[in-house]
């Protein structure tokens, strides 16, 4: 059930606001690092460290760039370059955004074509979102495909604090598909700038458990 579950999202739909586009000439940026133990070994073991950058820049209303490097779905080192675009952008209602990237993960050359669903709401205590973002990293050197998709829930406070919980779950080529959860909590540190503190813990074919801090800037 879960595995039909994981390839209904692949079908119907990154962990961005990829459903969202960024405003004409405005950016934003997002780096992370995250430790991780072996589940039983936190905190007597020496953690594994996975550093991330991630960056946006709206060219146009419609038309998103980005870079994201860090870990890939399979774990080794990824820098990928993409464009995004809005299928669906109305003020209400459901939002869909595509996407296509191109770079390399592991030394190898990658096409990463994507799809992003996201439906924002009012709550009595400022806002929220839920989100779909899934990816597909194509290895043209040995037709491998990864796959990804998180599912996200966030509410945004008056005071600018985001509370965020995430299922994430991945697919890599020849291996079984993994799920995790990642809570987080992001604090408005002002003029464009965001803490970020969070956790992941594996739940299926996932054996780590992580610490993950990070900064926002929009500018």
């Amino acid at each position: 059930m879960v595995r039909l579950f994981f390839i209904l999202l692949l079908l119907g739909g990154q962990v961005s606001a990829g459903a969202w586009p960024r405003d004409k000439g405005t950016w934003f940026g997002s780096t992370a690092i995250r430790f991780a133990w072996p589940r039983g070994q936190w905190p007597l073991e020496a953690p594994a460290q996975y550093y991330t950058l991630y960056m946006e820049y709206g060219l146009t209303d419609q038309v998103t760039l980005g870079l994201d490097a860090g870990r890939s779905v399979s774990g080794a080192g990824k820098t990928i370059l993409f464009a995004r675009y809005p299928i669906r952008n109305r003020n209400t209602g459901l939002k869909v955004g595509a996407e296509l990237g191109a770079g390399r993960i592991d030394g190898a050359f990658v096409i990463r074509p994507g799809l992003s669903l996201g439906y924002g709401f009012a709550a009595k205590r400022g806002s929220g979102w839920i989100s779909v973002d899934t990816v597909a990293e194509m290895t043209l050197e040995t037709s491998n495909t990864d796959f990804k998709a998180d599912i996200t829930y966030g509410r945004s406070m008056p005071n600018g604090t985001k509370w965020i919980l995430q299922l994430q779950s991945g697919k890599p080529a020849n291996q079984d598909m993994f799920l995790r959860f990642a809570p987080s909590l992001v604090i408005d540190l002002k003029k464009g700038r965001m803490f970020e503190v969070g956790a992941t813990i594996g739940a299926k074919n996932d054996s780590e458990i992580g610490l993950k801090i990070g900064m926002w800037h929009h500018f």
